[in-house]
């Protein structure tokens, strides 16, 4: 955060880059730009992976419904990353099967579908599809409805997209970048008609001016604040919300998908975290952007309905959700009546003189975006260092030490890899014995949290349960009943007294309660 001292070392000299938002595309920016040795710096206005990038549906996947639209480029385009993530983070973004139910005369049949797999595969270089009949499909499924008549198995990926981004945002730090988080750009700075920098303001109302060669905006949903969109196009904000049940509720085995029974949208079942996730829905958001935004009584009631029609043995009830959430897409559009399904997810680069800006785009392909915009930047910053993935690895990681074998299982070992790269030795050896077990269910470590609140830019409690880790996401009222001993660590780590961890324990129950619990359901 902005303090006194910290504004002197950011005001001058004037930077290279400065990136505009903290999610998954502003994160793939800042590495790109540090990466190539420029001076970049970027400004969050509240969390890192605060918005979109926490709350998605965190699949790293091809796109197969793109395929299927004629849109095979970027469905091309995706499965290389998919391609490259997995490649680059095992542990992190990891492989996973997805299962495509069809009932009898539902369009697209089997037949038509295993023939877009087909292609699919082809894209990929390599084969993933099978059909299983009914029978097969009740062996993986035992709960299954008995009017699924067979299922389209291919592969895909999931990963943490909060986690995603701060694997990011380290890499890019260890390149040299610097990051504010609870830092709002209020306007841009201009000098004969270019823009120069931008003003902030901190969380504590500490403000600044902080000049560069090229700005770039990279604020999802709020981009069109900065710069306004070209004639006849719109941004338009489209919530996704999703409801997480415990592993035992509802086990699946893969990512189930199926059309939803009241209007054909693709749903999808999985597991994620030792939880398992029903989303998502596609509604036009309609509150304030700057709120949290929270899922609906109807959304509520077309997700169960969802599962349950799947899935009748379940019978999944509000009472069974440990906790739910609503991320907001920023789609650009043209044809507002169109249906939000229907819109492209396609991204949009537009300038103005000193400015760049971006939006729309799928997580999948955040790593090909920032290569996008680095060649426009190069026009401003012509010293940029192209670097080869050969010498310096966009995404690096070492090999934890076998001694931890002793402790820790090879799957433990793998995540801790992908999620923290190079520091995950360091994240271990600072560790104290007892702390390498789980908190409650979930996969944590009590050693994640040292970690974390020592090295990863904690500036409240929620930073810490809603997106360092998820543990407000997979334990029963928000994990309410760990936070004594989370009490414990951010008073050594953090310094905070009495008084700060009960206002940081009434902020997070206040967001949690609106945000991540359902709304009373009469």
């Amino acid at each position: 955060m902005l303090s006194s001292d910290y504004l002197k070392t950011l005001s001058k000299p004037a930077w290279d880059v400065i990136v505009i938002g903290g999610g998954i595309t502003g994160a793939g920016i800042l590495r790109a730009a540090a990466q190539q040795g420029l001076r970049c710096l970027l400004v969050e206005q509240h969390d890192f992976a605060w918005g979109t990038s926490s709350r998605s549906s965190s699949m790293v996947h091809g796109g197969l419904r793109y395929l299927g639209s004629g849109n095979w480029q970027l469905a091309r385009d995706s499965i290389n990353e998919r391609e490259w993530l997995q490649r680059s983070l095992p542990g992190l973004v990891n492989f996973i099967p997805f299962l495509m139910l069809h009932k009898p005369w539902q369009w697209p049949t089997h037949h038509v579908f295993q023939l877009l797999l087909a292609i699919y595969d082809g894209l990929a270089g390599y084969r993933t599809r099978r059909w299983l009949n009914k029978l097969k499909i009740q062996q993986v499924l035992p709960y299954i409805t008995s009017t699924c008549a067979s299922g389209s198995v291919f592969q895909d990926a999931l990963t943490d997209d909060a986690r995603l981004v701060m694997r990011v945002l380290q890499e890019a730090k260890n390149d040299g970048a610097e990051l504010l988080s609870y830092t709002r750009v209020e306007e841009l700075v201009y000098k004969d008609d270019q823009v120069v920098g931008v003003k902030v303001c901190s969380e504590a109302n500490k403000q600044a001016i902080l000049e560069a060669t090229v700005i770039v905006n990279a604020t999802g949903v709020w981009s069109n604040k900065l710069a306004p969109l070209a004639s006849g196009l719109t941004l338009r904000p489209l919530r996704g919300s999703h409801l997480a049940f415990p592993a035992w509720r509802l086990p699946v085995p893969a990512v189930v998908s199926f059309f939803h029974p009241q209007d054909h949208r693709p749903v999808f079942i999985y597991p994620w975290h030792n939880a398992t996730v029903v989303g998502t829905t596609d509604l036009d958001e309609t509150q304030k952007l700057d709120k949290e935004p929270r899922i609906t009584l109807t959304e509520i009631d077309y997700l169960l309905t969802a599962a349950n029609s799947q899935f009748p043995q379940a019978a999944l009830t509000a009472s069974d959700v440990l906790s739910c959430w609503s991320g907001i897409r920023p789609v650009l559009s043209q044809k507002r009546q169109r249906q939000p399904s229907k819109e492209s997810r396609n991204h949009l680069i537009w300038q103005q003189p000193g400015l760049i800006s971006v939006s729309g785009g799928k997580l999948t392909t955040f790593h090909l975006i920032a290569k996008e915009i680095m060649a426009l930047v190069a026009q401003y910053c012509p010293e940029a260092q192209p670097v080869s993935a050969d010498i310096s690895p966009w995404l690096a990681n070492e090999s934890i030490s076998s001694q931890w074998l002793y402790y820790l299982s090879p799957q433990q070992l793998q995540r801790l890899s992908g999620y923290y790269g190079k520091a995950a030795n360091k994240l271990l050896t600072c560790a104290k014995i007892t702390e390498l077990t789980t908190i409650g269910a979930t996969q944590t470590l009590w050693a994640e949290l040292r970690w974390i609140l020592m090295n990863e830019w904690v500036t409240h409690l929620d930073d810490l349960l809603l997106r360092r880790t998820r543990l407000g996401l997979l334990i029963r009222k928000g994990g309410e009943e760990y936070l004594p001993q989370i009490k414990q660590y951010c008073q050594q780590l953090l310094n905070w007294d009495d008084l700060r961890w009960q206002q940081e324990v009434q902020r997070y129950r206040r967001i949690w309660l609106s945000a991540y619990q359902l709304p009373k359901v009469s």
